[in-house]
């Protein structure tokens, strides 16, 4: 099971958003590219955002998007 849920990354990734402006994200497909992108970056050198005691490339992008440390840019 993923901690924290695609329902509580979605509430964090939107939570900058104006009322009566369209949420980033929508659904859990946003969620899932976004981490998947970070989780490659970090297997290609990038340094973790945050500090953590995960090693894997993916839970540690979950919990930088959970903390704030990346954002997700709509396209548009």
């Amino acid at each position: 099971m993923l901690h924290p849920s695609y329902t509580d990354l979605m509430k964090v990734v939107n939570s900058e958003v104006e009322p009566g402006e369209a949420p980033v994200v929508n659904s859990r497909y946003s969620i899932v590219m976004a981490t998947s992108k970070r989780a490659r970056q970090i297997i290609a050198g990038e340094d973790p955002l945050v500090d953590t005691r995960q090693t894997k490339p993916l839970s540690v992008a979950i919990e930088e998007l959970n903390k704030g440390k990346i954002k997700i840019i709509p396209e548009e």
